[in-house]
Formats: C-alpha cells, sequence, structure tokens
C-alpha cells in the first residue's frame, strides 16, 4: 500500500514538473512573444519551446496564435472563439478543445490573424505532426519514469494543461479582480497554476507587455523566467503602456 501511494505521488510530481515546463513554454513563447510580439528570444529558447510544446501538448503555435488574436479581436462580442459571456462560462470550462479545434482548424481564420508565422519545413517534416509528437512525449515519459509512472504522469499533465488552459478562457473571463476597465478578471490562484496568465484583466489592459503582474502583490511566474532570459541576453523585452481611466505608466523591465 505504501508503495502505490508513493508511485501515485510520483506520479502526480512529475505530471505537474511537465505541466509548469509547457505553461512556460505556452505563456512566454506562444502568448506574449508569438502573438503579442512582447519580447524576442533567442533562436536557442524558440527551438526549445517549440520542441517542448510538441512533445507536451501537440498544439501548432501558428493555429495558437491565430485563435488568440482573433480573441483579442472580438473580445466577449459575436467573433470570439471562447467567451464565457456569449457561451457561458462552464460551457467554455467544459468544451474549451472543441471551441479552440474550430477556429484552429479553419485555414482562413489561420491566414488572416496568423500570416507572420508561415509553415516552415520543420512544421511541415516534424511540428504539424501533434500525435507523434504527443506519442514521442508520452514514450520519453515511460522510458525515463517507467511504464507505470510514465502513463500516470502523462494522463495527470494532459488533464491538468486543459484544465488550466480552459479556466483562462472561461473563469478567468467571469470571475476575479478587474482593476482595470475590462471583461477579464485577475486570479492569483490561477496565475501561480498557467505561469501567469490567471492575471488576465492585467494582460487585457495591456496585451503587449511581457509582464502580467502590475502591483507589487502579483506574483508572475512566466515574469520571472523572462527576468532570467533577458538577463543572460536570451530574450529582449519590449516596454508597453497600460491605459488606466485618467492616466497611463509603463510596465516591463
Amino acid at each position: 500500500m505504501v508503495n502505490v501511494v508513493r508511485l501515485v505521488l510520483i506520479s502526480i510530481a512529475v505530471g505537474f514538473t511537465v505541466t509548469t515546463i509547457a505553461n512556460l513554454s505556452t505563456t512566454i513563447y506562444m502568448h506574449r512573444a508569438l502573438a503579442h510580439k512582447a519580447l524576442t528570444l533567442h533562436p536557442i529558447v524558440t527551438f526549445a519551446s517549440r520542441v517542448t510544446l510538441w512533445l507536451s501538448t501537440g498544439i501548432r503555435p501558428r493555429q495558437w496564435v491565430a485563435v488568440h488574436r482573433k480573441h483579442h479581436a472580438f473580445t466577449d462580442q459575436e467573433g470570439d472563439p471562447h467567451s464565457p459571456v456569449l457561451l457561458g462560462w462552464k460551457k467554455v470550462q467544459v468544451r474549451n478543445v472543441a471551441l479552440y479545434r474550430k477556429v484552429a482548424n479553419d485555414p482562413a481564420t489561420v491566414e488572416r490573424y496568423a500570416k507572420d508565422l508561415p509553415q516552415t519545413k520543420l512544421d511541415k517534416l516534424f511540428f504539424d505532426r501533434a500525435l507523434l509528437g504527443l506519442g514521442l512525449g508520452i514514450a520519453l515519459l515511460v522510458f525515463v519514469f517507467g511504464p507505470t509512472i510514465g502513463l500516470i504522469a502523462a494522463f495527470v499533465h494532459l488533464n491538468t494543461y486543459l484544465a488550466g488552459s480552459a479556466a483562462v478562457n472561461a473563469i478567468a473571463h467571469h470571475f476575479g479582480r478587474h482593476p482595470y476597465a475590462n471583461g477579464a478578471g485577475n486570479l492569483q490562484w490561477l496565475a501561480l497554476l498557467t505561469a501567469g496568465e490567471g492575471l488576465h484583466n492585467n494582460h487585457h489592459a495591456a496585451p503587449t507587455s511581457a509582464r502580467l503582474s502590475h502591483r507589487w502583490y502579483e506574483l508572475d511566474p512566466g515574469w520571472w523566467l523572462i527576468k532570467v532570459l533577458s538577463t543572460t541576453r536570451l530574450a529582449k523585452v519590449r516596454l508597453a503602456t497600460v491605459r488606466l481611466k485618467n492616466s497611463a505608466r509603463r510596465v516591463g523591465v
């Protein structure tokens, strides 16, 4: 019994670790760097992020970027791919993957909103093959940790990653603090689970800011890693302006 509990705890820890790495790659590379051009990453970091996302999520970055940019273009209006205002937050939480795939698989949408991210040779050979990436990722976990821990960890990771991504689109557009006048909310607990993405009200106030934490008590793990990358010259951060009701201030390095 003790060994079973130990095995399960190790599996959960490994799964959460993989999810944390995937969340960091998602928020820093796909969200802040690609979708909003808030920072520029060194080619080594870019390639590492692409491989990480391929193995852990199977997501095609240009599709993700297109869906996210469309979300900002039509936030909580007709055309928003996943608005809880239009659909209800429970529906978005449960059906987030289906809502995402519906828009991501539309070539016209991808062409319109991600024309700056053309398909590369590596995409055609590897990164666009989602099932291949996920299969290799699971195989890697099994190889390193054994079949039992590897498969349980993969199950934990995929479910926590998908649940966290859905929560940002659903819960963070329905609940949370609203220091800025937009429909998104700040949820610190969600930010800790999603590498900063839960500070969603801040993000919609300053979409081109690489920093999602605007106050001393707000914690943005993605920003912590960006600071390390910037210090080691592996990232260059762009300053952005967050507009308040009667003033504006700079956020960034």
